[in-house]
């Protein structure tokens, strides 16, 4: 049985007549969490015994001295107790929610505290004021989750405090990229919405966007039409995202006060302030980081320009390079159901034996350093309840056609804590949906835009690592990614991927695949060879372009009859083996939907496929090949324009 906290709480002494009422600041939060767990977190005895030490401050009516050191030193002891709790919650054995509420309560607490040390002139808050933009094109579901995901996050860490009930050191810039009228109508009623609820949210809107670009002088708006488009007024939505995300920088610079002060973070709308925890009743979303605190810290404490953070949840690359490993474990999961009862009850749950690791989504994870073997992995049924293997299949057969989309079922990637949030380590890949940058680090942006590749994360990031080296970063702190949403495929937009009635055709995403790898591995091996300062030689750019294209083409080809061969192993197994799934009247919607299944395989990966056929093209190749070297030899010139800006 619990016993009353109230009886084990730390008291700060009583003050003395006429003493600074701050002597004895309001600490609930600390004092419940020393009281709750300190016989299970060793660690806090130590924090209750530097509690108790704190002296009071000499009497009178001004603050003293001696007041302001006990005040940053109550506030250095949140920062000691954390960290506590966050080995607590991710290794240890207490339960993890309330130790999570009392996480997120000592922050509030700590923030308090800043604003009565503040508001009694002891020091100002010289923390970094954030601006956030979010490129969003016709995904007004997945802006929703993203603006909810910072609201949550302002609510529960209370970064910065609020004023006359706003959050002031939180912007974010919701930036239109959208096609239809009525998303963008959605769009900006999110931002109202947000608004009324106490975060600055500013809406950039097609028109504000086209303005601020052509109020650039001319001649330095021709020299920077790749990074910003050169799209006319009336498709001026036919930009892009990396286009969109530049125009984000202009944006940036209207709204910073004070650029030493100020952090700029580039986040997707498919993407949250949140991450995910595999627990026995299945996925769990968890609001367990706090992003603004830990990224002032970094920036605070170190000389990084650009930091990112990578992802958790689906896969943050395209499906047309994960068909083989999802093709091996839909297969494993019918060989497994094959062997089962129709009423037997379900036993696709529980936790798997082994957790899939980094990159174990891609199919040619070798080309990234990973060497992940052949291992499939189980699917997890996320149904609850009493149901059978029927319902199951019925459910799994449902969720396949979300696979391309970017939904893996069967390969998540799970939040790990590790060593903690802030340590860093050196990185080659900006995510773009997730990375940070100060003032001097608006300067290292994700080029080559105006060719629509995929990749252009990992490209620009091998280009900046190779300029800044370690002062490119990255940290513990994924956002959750979510392909899809509860609104249905037919309301998550994806660029490159067509939902017809006829199937899907990611076409257009598959052939961007291809050479956005061609472009990544060429500049990945050409800042080995060459100065990322300098302009690029012709001669160097097409030998190497020349050898990884050769290296790519032969992969591709091996993955290319793979997937046929695994994609004919399916059907053979759903639909000519005889199993019990083929007498089942209540089963007959599930299996013409693994049906349509196999035959979008077919339509996007087969001998036919249209973006096979073009990879395939001489013709196609050639010109695509002579876009990267341009564009790769006047990689320098564009900087050069783009550093002007600042």
């Amino acid at each position: 049985m619990n016993r009353p906290l109230i009886d084990r709480r730390i008291r700060l002494p009583e003050n003395p007549p006429g003493t600074h009422p701050l002597n004895t600041p309001a600490i609930p939060a600390l004092q419940d969490c020393i009281a709750r767990y300190q016989s299970a977190i060793p660690g806090l005895s130590g924090i209750a015994s530097r509690l108790h030490g704190l002296p009071n401050g000499a009497a009178g009516d001004a603050p003293s001295p001696a007041e302001a050191d006990a005040l940053d030193a109550l506030i250095d002891l949140y920062a000691q107790c954390t960290p506590l709790l966050e080995q607590a919650m991710w290794f240890g054995a207490a339960d993890f929610h309330p130790l999570l509420a009392s996480y997120q309560a000592l922050f509030r607490e700590q923030e308090s505290l800043i604003r009565l040390r503040a508001s009694l002139g002891y020091s100002r808050d010289a923390r970094h004021r954030f601006i956030l933009a979010i490129p969003v094109a016709d995904r007004p579901p997945h802006l929703k989750a993203c603006l909810e995901s910072i609201h949550q996050l302002c609510a529960l860490f209370d970064y910065g405090g609020q004023t006359a009930g706003v959050w002031d050191r939180i912007q974010v810039i919701v930036s239109e990229d959208s096609r239809d009228a009525a998303n963008i109508r959605r769009h900006q009623a999110l931002v109202e919405e947000y608004r009324d609820k106490g975060l600055q949210v500013a809406y950039f809107g097609l028109d504000e966007q086209y303005e601020l670009l052509h109020a650039l002088p001319p001649q330095q708006r021709e020299r920077l039409g790749h990074l910003l488009t050169s799209q006319p007024r009336d498709a001026f939505y036919l930009k892009g995202q990396a286009a969109n995300r530049n125009l984000c920088y202009l944006k940036f610079l209207q709204f910073t006060e004070d650029k030493d002060d100020t952090l700029y973070y580039l986040v997707d709308s498919d993407q949250s302030f949140c991450v995910n925890r595999q627990t026995q009743a299945g996925e769990e979303v968890v609001y367990a980081l706090n992003y603004f605190h830990a990224i002032d810290r970094i920036f605070r404490s170190t000389d990084t320009l650009m930091l990112t953070g990578k992802m958790v949840g689906d896969p943050p690359v395209s499906p047309s390079v994960m068909a083989a490993n999802f093709l091996d474990d839909v297969a494993a999961f019918f060989t497994r159901l094959a062997g089962l009862r129709h009423e037997a009850a379900c036993t696709f749950h529980g936790l798997p034996a082994e957790q899939p690791g980094d990159a174990a989504y891609h199919d040619m994870a070798k080309l990234f350093g990973f060497n992940n073997g052949p291992t499939t992995f189980p699917y997890a049924c996320r149904l609850q309840g009493e149901h059978d293997h029927g319902a199951c299949l019925a459910d799994f057969a449902q969720r396949l056609d979300a696979f391309f989309f970017g939904e893996h079922l069967t390969r998540k990637t799970w939040f790990s804590y590790g060593n903690g949030f802030t340590q860093l380590s050196p990185a080659r890949t900006v995510y773009p949906g997730n990375f940070i940058v100060n003032y001097a680090g608006l300067k290292y942006i994700i080029p080559f835009g105006h060719l629509r590749l995929r990749m252009s994360g990992p490209t620009a990031g091998r280009l900046i690592a190779a300029e800044i080296g370690p002062r490119f970063a990255s940290f513990n702190m994924p956002n959750l990614h979510r392909r899809t949403t509860d609104a249905g495929l037919a309301d998550d937009f994806r660029p490159g991927v067509e939902l017809a009635q006829q199937g899907i055709d990611l076409s257009n995403e598959f052939e961007r695949q291809f050479f956005g790898d061609l472009m990544l591995f060429s500049t990945e091996e050409l800042v080995r060879r060459a100065d990322v300062n300098q302009p690029f030689a012709r001669d160097v750019v097409e030998t190497v372009i020349d050898q990884k294209e050769a290296d790519l083409l032969a992969l591709y080809r091996q993955k290319h009859d793979a997937i046929v061969e695994k994609n004919r192993q399916l059907s053979d197994l759903v639909f000519n083996s005889g199993h019990w799934w083929l007498g089942s009247a209540t089963l007959a919607d599930a299996l013409r939907q693994v049906r349509a299944f196999i035959d979008n395989i077919d339509r996007n990966f087969g001998a036919h496929a249209l973006a096979w056929r073009q990879i395939q093209s001489v013709e196609h190749r050639g010109a695509r090949r002579q876009q990267i070297v341009e564009a790769l030899m006047n990689y320098r010139a564009e900087r050069d324009a783009w550093d002007s800006l600042f």
